[in-house]
């Protein structure tokens, strides 16, 4: 799967004038006004007073970029974040939502850089003193952000633009679109088959010398590595049709050998019948639904049993899941079946979407990290929702998250709540929780994970193997205190 990178463009509004004027204005010097905009796909999208805009990189009206912070890689397809983007421009993130304090350029960088790759950007600019922006620097702000958006185009403008009833209009926009995709694509395409010549080449030298080295004869493929390198680099811009040909078998090849080496996860495809668990939900939920809970019903219905995509669900559509697992008024197999529906929703590729929904309440998560007050059947359903998150990349990656929030007066993360889940499941004396914990474990095994996961996982481990439970307490005390 192609991966994009995802920078972060820091800019500072005043260009250096609050460093200079701030200790005379609000007694506390301040190194900037930070102004922040996300650059993916070749594009940089920034929030502003007139909605979401983009524009080539570092051709706003204020020139280049303070600092450049990579912020990590995402596999998000681009169709996939447009249609992100396009409808964020017409709600949470439309033009009259935008305020200087609480919903700014800098609010709508870390809820980019949350979806594209779960990274969050530095806390100095998040944190920007309120005595700041409402000091008289705080008005000459939404002037400079403005000055942006006459260098860039409003994504609602596109979208506008996209309505229009001229036919050719619309095929040249999109087809200006695609060429600009394509080129950018080409670009990276380019890129990683010249790093890899360069890898291949670089491995081919080495061996040249160790066998030189060992003064053992040089296979005529080695000689020409040397040889062939300045032909190689007076014509870096073009690359033999052949050779990139060569390179490509030769990248698929890898590839399989990954894939074949690779251990899949363990995850539950043919447990569950989507239209059984849902017949039965919505036989328990009969006549205890306001009507907005009814439509989210439906969506519910035309998601799972009618296979359409993630975008048949409304922006309010885990309000209503979050009712049905916390509600204790409705019975306990309501939230069974609810977990085992998510379970399957797991195993769907656009899902992401839908838990990027939870970025906000965090509804799933509150919810799992409960694990040890909901009955043994609601633990088990967790169970394997979690585990079924493993399937594809994106929710497994989102399982990963280390994005912080207060819970019950204490922080937590994604990636706390699911070792809490793998570690709780795995001690459990429920040979059915004991399983579906031993898959997440094997899930989580797969992945890169911090030191501390790795600790709490091998001391559940160990203590099933020897037979010996540890003290729960203890053990998620470490878990839910660790950095």
């Amino acid at each position: 799967m192609t991966s994009n990178k995802v920078e972060l463009y820091i800019y500072d509004l005043s260009k250096g004038m609050a460093a200079a004027l701030s200790p005379m204005l609000i007694n506390k010097k301040i190194d900037g006004i930070w102004h922040t905009a996300i650059v993916v796909y070749g594009r940089e999208y920034f929030f502003g007073s007139h909605g979401i805009s983009s524009c080539n990189p570092g051709t706003t009206a204020l020139g280049q970029p303070l600092r450049v912070l990579t912020l990590g890689e995402t596999q998000v397809p681009y169709s996939v974040f447009i249609d992100y983007i396009n409808g964020l421009s017409e709600s949470t993130w439309a033009g009259p939502t935008y305020d200087l304090f609480h919903h700014n350029c800098n609010n709508f960088s870390e809820e980019i850089a949350q979806f594209l790759c779960g990274c969050s950007i530095p806390k100095y600019i998040l944190d920007l003193p309120n005595e700041v922006l409402s000091s008289s620097l705080g008005p000459a702000i939404p002037l400079l952000v403005s000055q942006l958006e006459k260098s860039a185009r409003p994504i609602a403008e596109e979208q506008e633009r996209a309505r229009e009833n001229s036919p050719d209009l619309e095929q040249l926009n999109s087809q200006i679109e695609e060429v600009r995709y394509r080129s950018f694509l080409l670009e990276q395409r380019r890129k990683t088959i010249k790093e890899k010549l360069a890898k291949k080449d670089r491995k081919k030298e080495k061996k040249r010398k160790k066998l030189q080295s060992q003064g053992s004869a040089i296979p005529v493929e080695l000689e020409e590595v040397a040889m062939a390198e300045p032909e190689v680099n007076g014509a870096e811009s073009r690359l033999p049709t052949d050779q990139v040909m060569d390179l490509e078998e030769e990248e698929r090849r890898e590839e399989e050998e990954k894939k074949k080496s690779r251990e899949p996860p363990v995850v539950y495809k043919d447990l569950l019948d989507a239209k059984t668990e849902f017949d039965a939900l919505l036989g328990l939920v009969d006549g205890k639904l306001s009507e907005e809970e009814q439509r989210s019903m439906e969506e519910l219905q035309v998601y799972m049993i009618g296979d359409e995509g993630s975008w048949a669900l409304s922006d309010g559509f885990l309000t209503f899941i979050g009712r049905l697992l916390h509600d204790k008024n409705l019975p306990n197999e309501v939230r069974v079946r609810t977990l085992n529906i998510l379970a399957l929703a797991a195993l769907k590729d656009d899902v992401i979407l839908v838990l990027h929904q939870d970025r906000k309440d965090h509804v799933l998560m509150n919810y799992a990290f409960d694990i040890d007050r909901h009955s043994p059947e609601e633990q088990e359903a967790l169970a394997l929702f979690v585990a079924n998150m493993f399937e594809n990349l994106s929710s497994s990656e989102w399982l990963m998250y280390i994005s912080e929030w207060s819970y019950n007066n204490q922080q937590t993360s994604n990636i706390r709540v699911t070792t809490k889940v793998a570690v709780h499941s795995l001690l459990s004396d429920l040979p059915l929780l004991q399983e579906r914990g031993t898959a997440i474990i094997h899930n989580l095994a797969c992945k890169e994970v911090k030191s501390v996961v790795c600790i709490c996982i091998l001391s559940s481990a160990l203590a099933i193997i020897y037979g010996k439970k540890l003290n729960k307490y203890e053990l998620f005390k470490i878990l839910l205190e660790y950095p």
